[in-house]
This record gives C-alpha cells, structure tokens and sequence, in this order.
C-alpha cells in the first residue's frame, strides 16, 4: 500500500498491478476449481495449512484473492474474506466465534435477515443472545454474561440509521476481551473503517455499494490473518459460501468507481433528506447529516460523510406510505439499496418482515416507515419524483379524512 495516497487513489490502484505476463491493466478471471501441485508433499501442506496455497476452488482463487486484498486495505484489516452474500459473511462471523450456549449482544436496531438469523438458525446450535440498546454504552456492560462471547453491532443501523460509538463500545468489548463485529454495509468502507476505530472485525454486504451496480450477490469479512484463516478454512469452506471469480471480476470492475459513487449518493442523499424534514406530509426523517439526528455529532466524528440512505415516516401510516410508494415513477421500489437507481422500499412488509410487528414497533420500525436509497441520478430528478409522490399521497389523506 503506497502510503502517501489518498483514497480515491487507493480505491483505483490498490493490489492493482498489471499483468506481468500479458501487461494488461484490467485484472485476469481466473475460475479454475483445481489447482495443480509439483509433488505430493506440496498438496499435502497446502491442505494443512503449513503453506498458503490454494487448493480448491471452495477456498478461493486467484481473482477473488486479488479482490479480498484490495478490501483488506481498504477497511485497514490484515486480510478479508469472500463469500456469496452479506448474509454468508454476518453468519460465517458469528459462527466463528459462537458454538453450543455461548451468548452474544446484539444492537436492537438491526437488519432483518440478522435477526431473523439469530431467532431461528441460532437456537438451533443452541447458541443464546440478548438485542440490546447498544446507544447506551453502559447497557453493553449489563448485559455481558459469563458464557458472552461476542457483540455484534451495525453503525449506521437498518433501517433507522442509528449511529453508535464505536470507539466507546470497542472499549468496554476489549474491557471483558470480547471480539466485536460491525457491519459496515451502509458505509462502505470509503466512509467508515470500523478496524481503526478498535473493532476486531468488519462484515460487508457487497451487494451493496462496495459493487455499486446490482448485478452482483456478495459479501466481506474483515480481520486479523489469524482469524481470516480460521474463518475460510472452518466455517466458509465447510459451508460453501465461497465467491466466484466471475462476481470478484464484477466488483473490482464496480469499486474502481467507489469514490465518486459515495460522494454522489451522500450529496444527494443531504439534499433528499433536507426537503424532507420540511415537508408537511413527512412526520420524521431519520438520516445522519441533519443537526436533528440524535447522533449528528458523533456521525460527523466517526463517518466521513452521511451516507446515501434516507429513511422517513409519511404521515397517515400505512394506507398513506403504500400510495406514496406505488405513485413514485423514478424511484423503484426493490429490497436492495447502493445501487445507480434510485430504490424505495417498506421495511415493515419487505426487508424486516421476518421481525414480528409488536418486536418492529420496539425498535422503532412503524409500518410508516419508508426507506430511500438515493441513487445517482439529477437530483433535481429525485426531488420531483418525491413531491409529485407526496402531493398525491396528501390528496388520499385529505379524502379519507372527508369521508370520516
């Protein structure tokens, strides 16, 4: 890593070489499943452990080696590991260090695929957990048991953009030497780099902006060696969430453009969220960079910018938001986020579902609630798809109102 180099640069030419060979600057797809070896004696410790050497397309392979690299020195991580999705790597995380009645902390805000993860595949390896209000620091510390194992957090969190103090849970989690996971989906790691801010690792969905394009399943898990190591050999491997040298090529393709991509989404995403708060229709908007988000402050500190995810309660609940999103025509309405387009969705009926409603309603999750990822397009764009959206959704609340 040339450590003079700004991010943008970094992002470019990271682990980015030509081809000594060939002297082609775009990088090789290399999808070979098996790998030859000089001798016996060889494969033999490629297998063990004792050499580092790919030995089956389960494990890696070259162009995925090249990808995990560049995200290790991007996040500021000693290694990182592919897998097939961002759930791959949460659950590859916290089955590599969670086993029978061990216990984990879990911030109450959280996506749902996460928690859906933890109240049904987790009893069943009878591992334990608590969601707690990971805003409070000190209510980390009161739930610590003596089988606790691990804490896991996301900063900022899904879908409600909760920002917490990494620096201050990194403390009490090295206090009570407990590993501490964060998932960085939201950031990216061109926004926030957890690691240096004493977390010990980072999970990505790369899915999302780390891609950038929507045509990519992927996910990240960012570490020391030792631990990386253990992960691809004990829990990835023998679950088969490897990465595909076909989807690496699409995200090193994709993160040659991060910079830009983030620094567009944020901008936007500043503009969206400012107009919100001040339209009548709109009850409350939720998004870092407004001096009204209860972690404006520490968001400034710890992010080095706001994100390009704004959330926010139409007023009318449920009926009102749904005609909202079915009168947008820019906006599309899809479960993913960090794409190019512009992507709306209702996290109460979509990606948190699995949360049953009295638990949503505990962590804030109304069935008011919308969620906009705020693509790449003209802002001015945007802004009008959303008024024309809202001014109709209005026109359905004032009727219903006149029919009662």
């Amino acid at each position: 890593m040339h450590s003079t180099w700004k991010l943008n640069t970094k992002v470019i030419h990271e682990n980015s070489q030509p081809n000594p060979q060939t002297k082609a600057i775009s990088h090789s797809i290399v999808p070979a499943v098996a790998y030859a070896f000089p001798n016996a004696e060889m494969a033999a410790k490629a297998v063990s452990g004792e050499v580092e050497l790919t030995y089956y397309g389960r494990y890696g392979n070259p162009t995925l080696e090249n990808l995990e690299n560049k995200i290790a020195a991007l996040e500021g991580g000693e290694a990182a590991l592919g897998v097939s999705s961002g759930m791959a790597a949460i659950s590859t995380a916290l089955l590599g260090f969670l086993k029978k009645d061990d216990h984990a902390i879990v911030t109450q805000d959280v996506y749902g695929g996460t928690f859906s993860f933890f109240n049904s595949l987790a009893p069943r390896f009878g591992i334990e957990f608590d969601f707690v209000d990971c805003t409070v620091v000190s209510k980390i510390e009161d739930a610590i048991r003596q089988n606790t194992k691990v804490v896991y957090i996301e900063t900022p969190s899904n879908p409600k953009l909760t920002i917490l103090n990494l620096e201050e849970i990194a403390k009490v989690c090295k206090k009570y030497n407990l590993p501490l996971i964060v998932d960085n989906t939201f950031m990216s790691p061109y926004l926030q780099n957890p690691l240096m801010l004493g977390a010990d690792v980072v999970v990505h969905s790369a899915t999302k902006y780390i891609n950038g394009h929507g045509d990519v399943v992927a996910g990240f898990i960012v570490g020391k060696q030792d631990v990386i190591h253990r992960l691809r050999r004990k829990v990835m491997g023998d679950l088969g969430q490897n990465l595909s040298a076909w989807e690496s090529s699409l995200i090193l393709r994709g993160l040659k453009t991060l910079g830009v991509r983030m620094e567009r989404h944020c901008s936007n995403a500043q503009r969206v969220a400012d107009i919100l708060e001040k339209h009548p229709m709109i009850k409350k908007v939720y998004y870092p960079g407004l001096p009204s988000h209860p972690q404006h402050l520490l968001a400034k500190k710890q992010m080095k910018d706001m994100g390009g995810i704004v959330s926010f309660e139409v007023k009318g609940g449920l009926a009102v938001g749904t005609h909202f999103i079915n009168s947008l025509k820019l906006a599309m309405i899809s479960f993913s986020l960090g794409d190019p387009e512009t992507l709306v969705q209702h996290p109460a009926s979509m990606t948190h579902a699995s949360i049953p409603p009295a638990e949503r309603l505990k962590f804030g999750i109304t069935d008011g609630l919308i969620r906009l990822s705020v693509g790449l397009e003209d802002i001015e764009d945007i802004i009008a798809d959303l008024q024309i959206a809202l001014l109709q959704a209005e026109e359905v609340m004032v009727g219903s109102k006149e029919v009662l």
